[in-house]
């Protein structure tokens, strides 16, 4: 193991320690004494807050006000995690409320001028496939915490132009195409129901009811996310239409390959058939069969409402 490695796995091994030996140092390493004294002194030269003390079993120990310890990255993982951040512009709202401007600044501050060159010629050259959203979520960073904490939560909600009132427990946060969703249970349903973020208007922290644990939440959601009434469906669809699947779909539903066809198999609860059919009209000619035929007629009589909406404009 060379020293720039051994120095990133002291700092691994040290993270969640308040103190330690320097003999931990050289039986775990199986280092001299004097090659661990360097490194403990490499450690202090990169920022990790270590302190001596002194006497006949003296040690070593680390402040407790230190936010992350030191990590050093490959190259290659410094350009990954470069390219990870810069997505972060597809999104009018994040749950941290950070500047992408000074983040990227405060990213270049650590590395050469050579690999700024070679970064920004990389954004030049690389597209990374995003889709922007310019609906605000201002809520997300108290959700993610909500969801963190396990703390219900009294929300607010736009639903067709009307405030709702609900008392939920979030804890799944997604983003699909830009879009923040949140999965929660709702508990003046007892279902669990996905938010988009950006319809919270109001939040603040509820009463009344018994929190839960995000593994009991989530083994409720396989359970309870299909209501009673559910309509169960099964589209074919052609191998166009897979890479459609893949870029966007839902918990509901499910791609199986059949003899070389393909079928989307799931089910829409009472109240999404608009959802359901929006969802499909996507698929365009790519759809080869489709069951029920009442989803079939919800998407003939969509299309037949777009007709004549196209045909009523100039």
């Amino acid at each position: 193991m060379g020293k720039t490695e051994r120095i990133n796995d002291i700092m691994m091994y040290l993270k969640d320690k308040n103190y330690f030996n320097l003999k931990d140092i050289m039986d775990r390493y199986n280092i001299s004494k004097s090659t661990a004294l360097r490194d403990i002194r490499s450690l202090e030269e990169i920022g990790m807050p270590i302190f001596s003390e002194a006497g006949r079993n003296g040690r070593y120990g680390i402040l407790n006000n230190r936010l992350l310890s030191p990590i050093i990255f490959t190259i290659d993982e410094m350009y990954a995690l470069y390219f990870a951040m810069i997505t972060l512009k597809a999104y009018e709202s994040t749950p941290f409320h950070l500047s992408l401007s000074v983040l990227k600044q405060k990213f270049e501050t650590c590395i050469s001028k050579q690999h700024i060159e070679v970064l920004s010629k990389m954004e030049k050259i690389l597209s990374l496939e995003v889709s922007k959203h310019y609906n605000s979520s201002p809520f997300l960073k108290e959700i993610l915490k909500m969801a963190i904490d396990e703390t219900i939560a009294k929300i607010t909600y736009s639903r067709k132009g009307t405030e709702v009132h609900y008392t939920v427990q979030f804890f799944d946060i997604s983003a699909i195409y830009g879009q923040w969703y949140v999965t929660a249970f709702n508990f003046n349903t007892n279902y669990v129901q996905v938010f988009r973020c950006d319809k919270i208007r109001a939040l603040s922290e509820g009463k009344g009811y018994r929190a839960k644990s995000i593994d009991e939440l989530s083994v409720l959601s396989a359970a309870v996310f299909k209501h009673e009434g559910a309509t169960d469906f099964e589209v074919a669809i052609s191998s166009k239409g897979v890479d459609l699947f893949y870029k966007e779909h839902y918990p509901s539903m499910k791609l199986h390959s059949e003899d070389k066809q393909y079928v989307i198999k799931g089910f829409y609860n009472i109240g999404e058939e608009n959802f359901i059919t929006n969802y499909f009209l996507k698929y365009t000619d790519n759809i080869t069969s489709i069951k029920p035929k009442k989803l079939k007629k919800l998407l003939e009589d969509k299309i037949s409402c777009l007709g004549s909406h196209y045909n009523r404009i100039e």
